[in-house]
């Protein structure tokens, strides 16, 4: 079974730097395989963060292909993007395009513009940029295999 991308969002007080206590909404995404795998893998990755309560207030798949993450620590944010692949249909000689979307990381609109060229070149085919905007995603937080103590092809 593939993995897939859910997005998530957490409510918290958050402690101002006023001091004044304010309610907050923050967009992680996750990959997981299901949304149950993906409630519990989020509540894991940010309970060390959390310093009071938090509800997970929602859960949604995020229909994208690709994910285009940056290792530039000024790449704060992510933009979603999304893309027409165009084939030609060699029966009938009509033009067709298969829009996907990808999550890119950047730290503003010209940079993931930028990135995303640099991402797909190499790709077989022809493609568009339809759109690309901001998203309120905080974080990504990717797959990671957990180690049991057992070594592969060992039934210890």
């Amino acid at each position: 079974m593939q993995s897939e991308w859910f997005e998530c969002k957490v409510r918290y007080d958050k402690t101002l730097e006023s001091g004044l206590i304010k309610k907050t909404t923050e967009t992680y995404l996750v990959d997981a395989l299901s949304f149950t795998e993906a409630e519990k893998r989020f509540i894991e990755e940010i309970t060390p963060f959390m310093s009071g309560e938090f509800i997970v207030t929602d859960i949604k798949r995020a229909r994208l292909t690709d994910l285009f993450d940056s290792e530039d620590l000024n790449d704060d944010r992510w933009f979603k993007a999304r893309i027409a692949y165009i084939t030609i249909d060699e029966k009938s000689g009509v033009e067709k395009r298969t829009v996907q979307s990808a999550l890119v990381q950047a730290n503003d609109f010209h940079r993931a513009v930028s990135r995303l060229d640099e991402c797909m070149k190499g790709t077989l085919g022809e493609w568009v940029v339809v759109s690309i905007a901001e998203t309120p995603i905080i974080d990504v937080f990717k797959f990671k295999a957990e180690d049991n103590g057992k070594s592969e092809g060992t039934d210890k």
